[in-house]
């Protein structure tokens, strides 16, 4: 069975930096597009960013653009979300998950999910 386990979260001031790891394990990475997702208290999950199974094309919110960097490592499964300037609007739970069919946006689209891991952006 496919598992997917966040960490890196945690608390930062606004313009600092956290690293989100995603690891997989019960399944193979390397076919899989995968995505970032975030939900904040009261908010829809909403599609943060999302790489290709090669890692050659990315997709990232208009939100973080300029500020997040989706990447991954199929030879460790694992794939990372690189958070910088940090805003306190980022705080959320944040998820990563395994693409199944239909828009990358979606989460509906989304097969497998983390358990999510927490991130708090203190102004």
């Amino acid at each position: 069975q496919v598992q997917l386990v966040e960490s890196g979260g945690g608390l930062v001031q606004a313009g600092g930096s956290l690293r989100l790891s995603c690891a997989v394990s019960g399944g193979t990475l390397r076919t899989d597009f995968m995505g970032w997702f975030r939900q904040a208290p009261g908010k829809e999950r909403a599609f943060v960013a999302g790489i290709n199974p090669s890692g050659g094309s990315t997709w990232v919110a208009d939100s973080v653009k300029g500020r997040f960097t989706i990447s991954r490592d199929n030879a460790k499964n694992t794939v990372y979300l690189q958070m910088n300037r940090l805003k306190p609007e980022d705080t959320a739970i944040y998820f990563c998950a395994s693409h199944n069919d239909g828009s990358y946006y979606s989460a509906a689209s989304y097969l497998y999910w983390g358990q999510g891991t927490q991130v708090t952006v203190s102004s």
